[in-house]
Order: structure tokens, then sequence, then C-alpha cells
């Protein structure tokens, strides 16, 4: 039964986590450790699986949307793999306790942006300005799917981006989030991309990032081919159809709907690096 439960959480946290680029880790982690009571290395090794079959799962459907910045994501990706590389180099050295509190900054990081409106800015008239997102044609020809049609935009600062992603590897091989809680205001900040074509672009790098930790974690025996079977099965459905809401539905309505659920766990998170469990594990 308990499968069956852990496959419903994994869809859940996919589809959810999936249609703002968030990818399911930041949501597993936590479902893990407070309501299934598992350790939280345990929790971080199977979320990396399933933020790796999320990532799968959504990878077609928005490419097929046309919302993914593919020469972007691979440029920013190489940062996010170094920053992953790192994290796994530190996997080990840090308490439960610690990284019950670095959870803790993330999820409150994560609902601040969500609560910020971002403006999808339009291309304006004219030759793109010179900068590495010019020589590097990182700029796209429109957003599909966008509230307003296809919106033509333009890329950012791409190095201060860059900087940016090299520490969302760096978390994500530390919490097996996937980055993409970091990545998306990263993308906001630096790039100033659609929210759609940032969620998306996410979504197709997270996968690449947790693969760079995941085998770290398998190496050290955190990852529990039991427990990660269902997640992973759940997460890729929940990743298919939260691609399909991503498409079809504006991402705006959904956001204080997040940012309850972020705060809510941010505090469960916070009293568990404290030493406090307010959810009973199930075993």
């Amino acid at each position: 039964m308990e499968t069956v439960w852990l496959f419903v959480a994994a869809f859940a946290a996919s589809a959810l986590g999936g249609v703002l680029g968030m990818a399911s880790g930041i949501f597993i982690v936590p479902i893990l450790t407070l309501v299934f009571g598992i350790g939280i290395h345990a929790a971080i090794g199977a979320s990396l699986v399933s933020v790796i079959a999320c990532s799968c799962g959504s990878a077609g459907q928005l490419l097929k949307g046309g919302l993914t910045n593919i020469r972007l994501a691979i440029v920013l990706e190489t940062a996010t793999t170094l920053g992953a590389l790192t994290g796994v180099i530190l996997i080990g050295r840090f308490s439960p306790a610690t990284l019950y509190a670095l959870f803790t900054v993330i999820l409150v990081v994560s609902a601040a942006q969500m609560l910020s409106r971002r403006k999808e800015m339009a291309i304006v008239d004219g030759p793109p300005p010179a900068g590495w997102a010019t020589r590097l044609r990182l700029h796209g020809d429109g957003a599909p799917g966008a509230s307003s049609g296809a919106v033509p935009y333009r890329v950012g600062n791409v190095p201060m981006a860059w900087a940016l992603m090299y520490g969302a590897g760096l978390i994500s091989a530390l919490l097996g989030i996937g980055s993409g809680v970091l990545k998306i205001p990263a993308m906001d900040t630096a790039l100033r991309l659609p929210l759609k074509v940032s969620s998306a672009t996410s979504n197709f790098m997270i996968g690449v990032t947790a693969a760079a930790s995941a085998s770290a974690y398998f190496a050290r025996g955190d990852i529990d081919v039991n427990l990660a079977g269902p997640i992973a099965l759940g997460s890729v459905v929940g990743a298919i159809a939260g691609a399909r809401l991503l498409v079809g539905l504006p991402a705006d309505k959904l956001r204080l709907f997040f940012v309850v659920i972020l705060g809510l766990l941010a505090v469960q998170m916070l009293l568990s690096a404290l030493g406090v469990h307010p959810v009973s594990g199930a075993g």
C-alpha cells in the first residue's frame, strides 16, 4: 500500500512542480522525510531519480509546444553541471539538520520569487544589442502559447545567469531538488525571459543536472531501488500532465497556490532542522 501512496505523491509533486519548471524534488524531499519517515539522504537520492524522470517525461511535450530554448539550455547547463559536480564533492560533509535548514532557505526564496510578478518582455524594434546572447544566437523567435500569442524575446545578461546557474547546480547536488527552484529566478532576473520559456527551458535542463549528482548518491548506497521505482513512475506520469498544463494554462493563476504550499513546507522543514518533527513518519 505504501508503494501506491509513493506513486500518488510523486505524481502530484511532478505535476505541480513541472508547471513552473521546478521539477518534483522541492516537494518530494519534504514529503518523504515528513510523511513517510525516510532519512533525508535516502529521500534526496530518490528525489534525484524523480527529477530525472520528471525531465524526461515533460521534455517532449514542451519541445513540441515550441517553448524550450534549446541553445540557451545547452549554454546554461554547462554551469549547472559544474556546480553539481562541485556539490558531489561536498556530499556527506553536512549534517541532516544543516540540510533541513538549507532546504528551508530554498523554500523561502522560491516562495518570494513566486510572489513577484514576472513580466514577459517582448522584443523591441531594431537589431539586438551586442553581447553574449547575440554572439551565441540565443534570442528567441517567439514563445507559442504565451498569454498574448507569440512573443519574440531577447536574452539578457548571460554571464550573470551562468554564475547563478553554477550556484543552482551546487544546491541541486546537495538537496536533490533539480535546481529548477533557483533556475527560474535566475532566468527572470538575469535573462528576462518570458514565463513559459523560463519554465520549459528549466524543465529541459533539470534532468541533466540531477544525473550529474545522482551517480554519487548511487555509489554511496543512498538510492533505494524499491523506493525510487514507484517515485520515478509517478514522476513520469505527473510530469506529462504538468507539461500539458503549462502549455494550456496561464501559470500566474497557480502562483498563490504554490506560495501556500512552499510556505507550509518551509515551516515544517525549519522545525525539522530544529529537531522538532510535527509529522510522524510511516516507517
